[in-house]
Formats: structure tokens, C-alpha cells, sequence
């Protein structure tokens, strides 16, 4: 008995110092403790002592996320903790609107092999060709936009 109260005591420590050390090996470290402690009750005390062990277990683990994840962002230590805003930024904004720029045919400023700079309206675009190398000054057509330049094929 004495073995499983104690594996279930490390476990949950361990999972309360995982919110303060991040990582998630102290997570898996205290979910394995809890998991031998269940183990240990099972093989000591049968099918009954195990399934209470798992209960407990169970009850110990909800009633330690309470406490992490209700009670503690209420503290003034908590609140060091956890974040209580959201950054809604991108890193780095579309090179072009699709809808504006698909089908459009643009001048290639340098060799395309498969990437390069293109112009468009006056304005220089990093774009990557679907069909390899291109040459510079050639004419391409802008079949589409991806996350960071403009997707090009020959005309």
C-alpha cells in the first residue's frame, strides 16, 4: 500500500511541477509514476484493489488539473504563468491577392531555376517556377500564390 500511495504522490508532483518546467517530460515522468502505482495495486491487491487504484489515480489527476488550470491563474503566482493574450498577427502578409494577380503574364527579372524574381505592375516578386528553368526576360504566366511568392509557368 505504502509503494502505490507513493508512486501516486511523486506522480502527481511531478504533474504539478510540469506547468512551472516546461517540456512535458515531467508530464510523462508523473503519468508513468501514476501508472506503476496503478500496476503495483493490481498486482498486490487483485482486480478490486486495482480498479480503486485506477479511480484514485483518476480522482488525483482531475482534482490536480483543477488546481493548475482554475485555481492557480487566479493567484498572483499564476497569473506570472499563463498567458492572457493572444498575438493575432502573420508574420509576414500575403506577397499578392490571388484573385488580382492568377493568369496575369509577367516578366521574369531574373533566371527562374526554379526560383527568381518576377515583375509585376512595377513591382518585384519572388516567384518559383512549375517548369523549371526559366531564362531572364522571359514571359510567364502567374498560375497561382503561395505562402511566400508567386507560382509561375511558362507562357
Amino acid at each position: 500500500m505504502t509503494t502505490v500511495a507513493l508512486l501516486f504522490a511523486l506522480g502527481i508532483v511531478l504533474l504539478v511541477f510540469e506547468v512551472i518546467v516546461p517540456g512535458g517530460i515531467l508530464g510523462v515522468l508523473g503519468a508513468l509514476a501514476m501508472l506503476g502505482g496503478c500496476a503495483v495495486a493490481f498486482h498486490q491487491f487483485g482486480a478490486a484493489g486495482g480498479g480503486l487504484a485506477v479511480l484514485a489515480a483518476l480522482a488525483g489527476l482531475g482534482a490536480a488539473l483543477y488546481v493548475e488550470f482554475v485555481l492557480l491563474p487566479k493567484t498572483r503566482f499564476g497569473r506570472k504563468l499563463f498567458l492572457h493574450q493572444s498575438v493575432d498577427a502573420k508574420s509576414q502578409p500575403p506577397p499578392a491577392d490571388a484573385a488580382m494577380v492568377v493568369g496575369r503574364v509577367v516578366e521574369t527579372v531574373t533566371t527562374l531555376a526554379p526560383s527568381g524574381y518576377v515583375v509585376l505592375d512595377g513591382r518585384r516578386y519572388e516567384a518559383r517556377s512549375q517548369s523549371g528553368l526559366v531564362a531572364k526576360g522571359a514571359t510567364v504566366r502567374v498560375v497561382g500564390v503561395d505562402s511566400f511568392h508567386l507560382i509561375v509557368s511558362q507562357t
